[in-house]
């Protein structure tokens, strides 16, 4: 039973599965793929080498782990299909953005399910993965996060801040790349031809987190060891705030947190 089947063979399907494939949690001949596309299903197959197939009562069966990897608005049409397949051992993983354990136990009430909430940066194994369950999935939990660990770093958290958890986590993505993209704009007014401003940009975004991961500081201690009296750095970081840098991230991040509270 140490099989897994993940249901969705999209870009965060494929990166879970590259994970998974180059670990030694499970053989690539225990991992089956289920998608509609054939594309998507001939791309990890070439790749990978694990088993793909387009019939989900097929892949589901005589395995221990199945991870929804699909989009919101299909996972009640794959519960429905599924449910009456499940075996009582068999746990679910859900990728699915705003939906509870609890509603999906609605459906599937004999299985235990564990929420998982990894981001586009798993397609490199630097995901950052939230992971939530109930109290009676401690023993899953363990081998869930092992799981997510071969596609960057995990992090435990309540099931509540969850859908936080998206926001500041996988939307977060999106959030830095656009100030990497202003930073990458005001290098070619400066003078830089757009490829070099995005290696110099690129490379200083990667610094920048790396000394307050490796450090382990506050961003404001990095930011003082750069910072001098009457200097430039200072002068622009002045600017930023007076235009609103800290306000209007805070207020984006607020927005998405508000509006992820209707999606259903």
């Amino acid at each position: 039973m140490n099989k897994i089947t993940i249901i969705g063979g999209g870009n965060l399907g494929k990166s879970i599965i590259s994970g998974l494939g180059n670990s030694d949690l499970f053989e690539a001949k225990h991992i089956t793929v289920v998608d509609k596309s054939e594309h998507n299903l001939t791309e990890v197959k070439e790749k990978l080498g694990v088993s793909t197939s387009q019939h989900i009562i097929e892949a589901i069966s005589d395995v221990k782990w199945v991870i929804l990897c699909v989009q919101p608005r299909q996972l009640d049409a794959v519960l429905e299909e599924i449910k009456e397949e499940l075996i009582a051992d068999q746990i679910l993983i859900s990728t699915v953005t705003g939906t509870s354990i609890a509603e999906i136990n609605e459906v599937v009430p004999k299985n235990k399910v564990i929420r998982v909430m990894p981001n586009t940066g798993a397609s490199k194994k630097l995901s950052m993965t939230c992971i939530s369950a109930n109290e009676d999935v401690k023993e899953e939990l363990v081998f869930v996060q092992k799981m997510f660990d071969t596609i960057g770093k995990t992090l435990i958290i309540e099931e509540r801040l969850m859908q936080a958890a998206t926001v500041l986590g996988a939307s977060g993505i999106a959030f830095f790349l656009r100030f990497l993209r202003a930073m990458i704009q005001g290098g070619i007014q400066m003078g830089f031809h757009p490829h070099e401003a995005q290696i110099i940009a690129v490379q200083t975004a990667m610094g920048a987190a790396t000394l307050v991961a490796k450090n382990g500081t506050h961003p404001e201690r990095e930011i003082d060891k750069v910072t001098t009296p009457q200097g430039c750095t200072i002068e622009g970081l002045n600017e930023m705030e007076h235009q609103g840098l800290s306000s209007s991230v805070i207020k984006g991040v607020m927005a998405s947190y508000e509006k992820i509270n209707t999606i259903k």
